[in-house]
C-alpha cells in the first residue's frame, strides 16, 4: 500500500491501522531529507506478538534483502516494533531521543561518576584517570565514632576501627575496645576497607612510648572500585578530624596503608616507629688513577760510575 500525507499529524492516521491489523508488514516512510537528488527513508520493521512463528521467521530472514533492493543508502533510521506505539510518531521520537542519548555506563564508570559527583567536580576523574591525584571527601563522623576517639584519647581503649556507610555517606565506628599487638592482625578484615587507631604501649632502649598509629587496610581489588576509592579519598579528612583539637585531638605517631594484617607484628611496629640508623660510615677510598695512563716517560740520566 503507498499513502501520503502532508503533516506529522497525519502520520498515525496512516500507519498506525496498518499495525492494529495484527499484521506483519515492512512500512518505507519517505523523508523530506535529501542525499544528493534522492530523499532518504525509514525503514520499519513490524511484527507484531500475535503473528505466527512462520511469519516472524520469514520477514526476519527477507529484511536484508528487501533493504538491498529497496536501495540501503537512503535508509537513514531503521526501526523495529512489535505493538503499534513503537512505530507511532511518539514512537520515532522516543527512538530519536535514546539513539542520542549516551551509552549506558559500565558499572567502573557509575562508580567513578558517583565519586565525581561527592566531590562537586573539584577533580574530574575518568577510567583513564593515572597520575591524578584525587582530593579529598569529607563523610561526616557520628556522634558514637567521635565519642569512641574520645575513649581512645582518654586512654580508655587502645584500639579503635571506622567504616565508611556508603549509603549513608558517613564514618560509623565498627569496633572499639582493648587489644594487643597478637592480636591486631585479627582485626583487619580481609574482604573490606576499614580504618584503624591502635596505641603501641612499649619500651625502646630504656624508654617508655605510647604511640598512636593510624592504619588504613584495603584488601586490594577484593573490593569495589567505588569503596575504594571513597576511603582512598576519605582518609585525609578523617585525619584532620583524629588530630583537630576540637574533635579528637589524638597525635598520630605513624600512619601506616596495608593490603592484610600478616605483616602487622610487634617487630614491624618497632621498626616503622623507631627505624634503625645506619652507623657505619665507610672509610674515604682514594679514587685510583686512570688505567693504562700512567702519562709521558721521563729521561732519567746515569750518574757517574753507573753502567
Amino acid at each position: 500500500m503507498i499513502f501520503a500525507c502532508d503533516s506529522q499529524g497525519k502520520v498515525d492516521q496512516l500507519i498506525l491501522p496498518i499495525a492494529q491489523a495484527s499484521r506483519s508488514c515492512y512500512i518505507l516512510y519517505r523523508l523530506d531529507e535529501k542525499l544528493g537528488d534522492s530523499y532518504l527513508w525509514i525503514f520499519i520493521y513490524y511484527i507484531p506478538d500475535t503473528a505466527p512463528v512462520r511469519d516472524k521467521m520469514l520477514y526476519a530472514s527477507t529484511k536484508s534483502t528487501m533493504k538491498q533492493e529497496f536501495g540501503g543508502g537512503l535508509i537513514k533510521e531503521e526501526m523495529f516494533g512489535n505493538v503499534p506505539d513503537d512505530i507511532s510518531l511518539h514512537g520515532y521520537k522516543k527512538h530519536l531521543a535514546v539513539k542520542a542519548a549516551p551509552g549506558p555506563l559500565s558499572a567502573l564508570e557509575e562508580d567513578i561518576k558517583y565519586v565525581n559527583e561527592l566531590e562537586g567536580g573539584r577533580a574530574h576523574i575518568s577510567v583513564d584517570s593515572k597520575h591524578e591525584t584525587m582530593k579529598s571527601v569529607g563523610f561526616p563522623v557520628v556522634r558514637e565514632a567521635l565519642e569512641a576517639l574520645r575513649d581512645f584519647k582518654n586512654k580508655k581503649v587502645n584500639y579503635v576501627q571506622l567504616l565508611l556507610d556508603i549509603t549513608a555517606e558517613e564514618v560509623h565506628l565498627a569496633l572499639s575496645e582493648s587489644t594487643t599487638v597478637t592480636e591486631l592482625p585479627s582485626r583487619i578484615p580481609t574482604d573490606t576497607a576499614r580504618y584503624h587507631l591502635f596505641r603501641f604501649d612499649h619500651t625502646y632502649e630504656g624508654d617508655r612510648f605510647d604511640s598512636a598509629i593510624f592504619i588504613y587496610s584495603m584488601p586490594g581489588y577484593k573490593c569495589p572500585i567505588k569503596e575504594r576509592m571513597l576511603y582512598s579519598s576519605c582518609k585525609s579528612t578523617l585525619l584532620d578530624v583524629i588530630e583537630n583539637e576540637d574533635q579528637g585531638g589524638i597525635e598520630i605517631t605513624r600512619k601506616l596503608e596495608l593490603d592484610s594484617g600478616e605483616e602487622l607484628s610487634e617487630d614491624y611496629l618497632l621498626e616503622e616507629i623507631h627505624p634503625k640508623k645506619n652507623l657505619h660510615r665507610p672509610a674515604f677510598a682514594k679514587p685510583k688513577g686512570p688505567v693504562g695512563k700512567r702519562g709521558p716517560k721521563r729521561m732519567i740520566k746515569k750518574q757517574e760510575g753507573e753502567q
